[in-house]
């Protein structure tokens, strides 16, 4: 235990460290190199522009806006994708049959359904012929080994998803948006303003770093039965 935190106050010094590096190089960096300013602003540069933006540009709405589109197509990309690769991964002929389509659609249940069909396809036969010689019905082969089973594979669907999700959010608000960080990225690029470009971009990290920080609490609390590896040093 005490190895493990050690390890733990070790990785945090060093990722602490490491970004005070970053954040160095990103001020004073360009201008060493001479890089002008509407290429890569220095980090004070764009921090006077997140300052702005919060006043004056309504920053803190339009990453509202953002984050409940990401949400709202994270749940349903997510729900659709497992349903659709529950009942693909138990059923050769819907496969084949509407795989075709899915593939080209390619938005956020994509990933999720991908890994919870392979979950299913792979479950250990034995298992299912034993519960089968057990008289167990379909529906109790799902509840009780296929779902269970699927479920490491589909949290890790849903970390992958929670990150395309922004994607997909900001390739709309790009497209045809009048507001959220997508729209703000766009209105940036369009009157030359790096910095406003570079707080867009921020923002939507953000954003995605908390929806994949939520997949992963609650895989934790989902998946708590699980082993986990110890850590150990280098």
């Amino acid at each position: 235990m005490n190895g493990n935190s050690s390890l733990v106050r070790r990785g945090t010094a060093v990722s602490v460290a490491l970004l005070v590096v970053v954040l160095a190089a990103w001020q004073w960096g360009p201008g060493l190199l001479g890089i002008p300013v509407f290429i890569i602003p220095p980090l004070s540069a764009v921090f006077d522009e997140f300052l702005r933006m919060l006043a004056v540009s309504g920053l803190m709405t339009h990453t509202g806006v953002t984050a409940i589109e990401v949400i709202a197509g994270f749940v349903l990309g997510s729900l659709l994708g497992a349903f659709f690769g529950y009942v693909l991964g138990m059923s050769p002929t819907a496969e084949f049959a509407l795989s075709p389509y899915i593939l080209a659609l390619q938005i956020a249940f994509f990933p999720v359904m991908v890994n919870v069909l392979t979950a299913i396809r792979t479950v250990d036969p034995d298992l299912v012929n034993l519960a089968r010689a057990f008289t167990a019905t379909r529906a109790q082969i799902f509840w009780k080994i296929e779902f269970p089973a699927s479920l490491p594979p589909l949290f890790a669907g849903l970390r992958i998803a929670s990150t395309l999700a922004v994607v997909g959010v900001v390739v709309g608000e790009l497209v045809g948006g009048n507001v959220g960080l997508g729209y703000l990225l766009a209105f940036g690029e369009g009157q030359a303003n790096t910095a406003m470009v570079f707080v867009a971009i921020f923002m939507l990290t953000v954003v995605g770093g908390i929806a994949y920080l939520a997949v992963i609490l609650a895989e934790q609390r989902v998946l708590h039965y699980l082993p986990r590896r110890a850590l150990r040093g280098v």
